[in-house]
């Protein structure tokens, strides 16, 4: 233990510099061909080594090459930076190191806590034993939409987990041309085909069409197919759209569909006071995607799969064999009969602490600076002659382009595609790119609590700089 002690100082310390020093560093750098082959090419050791040494490795090898989501200037994908709370407890629950399928220990009963609080920050309704931590929100997604599976088939009559799918009309899923790639992969994974997922037209605001929803309903009932669920988006990863939450859920009603929203980025945006019109409707979802390792800065991997009603998922998951029986669990039972984990790591505590620390308040002031700094990159925007807003601001991303009086082979659309690449290379700023509305696009994603409104200018003259070399 003694060398455990000496270690772990010395770890803490080695985090501490690292993060104290990754504002005045370049956002991101490429893995050098050396490094790049140490990284990638070491050979299993035939003796162990002392922990002392594999520090060593690690500030030499690890941290200088980091993805660059802990720098204010890091706007790309939606990656936040790591919650100092979250970064102290993590080496205690590894030094538990427990399975929180269940049983009668801290880690359950904290998650049950967490859950509860996550679904009170963004208003679900939240029965006991309504929801589970997950590894992110594609596996809460998948959680949900098996869940939502086994609930039709139930409501039919037949039992998909007995029966299987075949031989039953096509079960139906019905997402927006903006829905994330995880429904598609969880309607893959889930038996249903990607043939039976329908992408819903958006409208010009990058939100779903619900009229044209309901004439795609309205089609495949009369072609005898099985429309089962429909999924909006409660903030989009390309824009940040938020779908007519209440209108979706209104013909969700009508048809008896389930009405699942993707809220694995964008949930939280409903405590700015600015976006929060927007998500009416919310809480009339069955059940609700979101990732505490997004905006809340939990340090990843943690989602969330909250759920209307529990039973339903235990429906859908619940198998426990005679040598996890445990007759001193309450009545909600294991957390593994919500899921398809039966091992599941303590994410509970990461997710606690990183809430415990900011306090409703706190992550409330996040979401709004974060929502703000959108608002405000997207007026510098329309002001510049040379950049054009592709889309309003819903939540804390800014989708834009650069449209500069003269470009090369390709025109506008081959500029905005090379650009991310070209500002990343040059290490001040890092932002991604998409194609919205049929157009090549730069989006800037914002998560971090210490990015400033200079910031936004050195992105704007950063990109203005590289498109100068392309």
């Amino acid at each position: 233990m003694d060398e455990l002690r000496r270690a772990g100082v010395r770890a803490a310390e080695i985090a501490a510099a690292h993060l104290e020093g990754v504002a005045a560093g370049p956002v991101w750098q490429p893995v050098p061909a050396a490094e790049r082959a140490w990284l990638g090419e070491l050979p299993l050791p035939a003796a162990g080594r002392p922990l002392d040494a594999l520090l060593d490795d690690v500030r030499a090898h690890v941290l200088p090459y980091p993805m660059g989501n802990g720098h204010p200037r890091f706007f790309g994908w939606v990656n936040s930076p790591p919650s100092p709370a979250g970064v102290v407890v993590e080496p205690l629950a590894a030094a538990l190191n427990p399975s929180c399928a269940g049983g009668d220990h801290a880690g359950p009963l904290l998650e049950r806590t967490v859950v509860r609080w996550l679904a009170e920050l963004v208003g679900f309704p939240h029965p006991p034993g309504g929801g589970l931590l997950t590894s992110g929100a594609s596996m809460a997604t998948i959680v949900c939409l098996a869940t939502a599976r086994q609930h039709a088939a139930l409501a039919d009559g037949w039992d998909a987990r007995e029966d299987g799918l075949h031989g039953r009309p096509p079960m139906i899923l019905y997402v927006t041309e903006e829905g994330h790639s995880c429904l598609h992969k969880a309607a893959q994974l889930l038996g249903l085909g990607a043939r039976n997922v329908r992408k819903v037209p958006v409208d010009a605001s990058f939100r779903m069409d619900v009229g044209a929803l309901r004439t795609m309903i309205a089609d495949d009932l009369a072609a005898g197919l099985r429309p089962f669920c429909v999924a909006g988006s409660a903030g989009t990863v390309n824009s940040g759209a938020v779908d007519p939450l209440d209108a979706i859920a209104d013909v969700a009603a009508e048809h008896g569909l389930w009405f699942h929203v993707d809220g694995a980025y964008g949930a939280l945006g409903v405590l700015d006071a600015v976006s929060a019109p927007a998500y009416a409707g919310l809480d009339r979802a069955d059940s609700l995607a979101l990732d505490p390792h997004k905006w809340l800065g939990v340090p990843v991997g943690c989602g969330c799969a909250l759920l209307r009603d529990p039973a339903a998922a235990r429906a859908a998951f619940s198998l426990v064999p005679s040598y996890l029986v445990d007759d001193s669990a309450d009545d909600l039972g294991w957390f593994a009969e919500y899921g398809p984990e039966q091992t599941r790591p303590f994410r509970a505590l990461k997710t606690w602490a990183t809430m415990s620390y900011l306090g409703r308040e706190g992550v409330t002031r996040l979401v709004e600076h974060t929502s703000g700094l959108a608002r405000t990159l997207a007026a510098m925007v329309e002001k510049a002659a040379d950049f054009e807003l592709l889309a309003p601001v819903a939540t804390s991303i800014t989708a834009f382009r650069h449209t500069p009086t003269t470009t090369g082979p390709g025109g506008l659309d081959a500029l905005n595609r090379a650009l991310p690449g070209a500002v990343q290379a040059r290490g001040n700023t890092f932002l991604t790119g998409t194609r919205l509305g049929g157009r090549d696009a730069l989006r800037a994603c914002f998560l971090h609590p210490d990015t400033t409104e200079d910031d936004l200018a050195i992105l704007l003259e950063e990109i203005r700089l590289a498109a100068k070399t392309l």
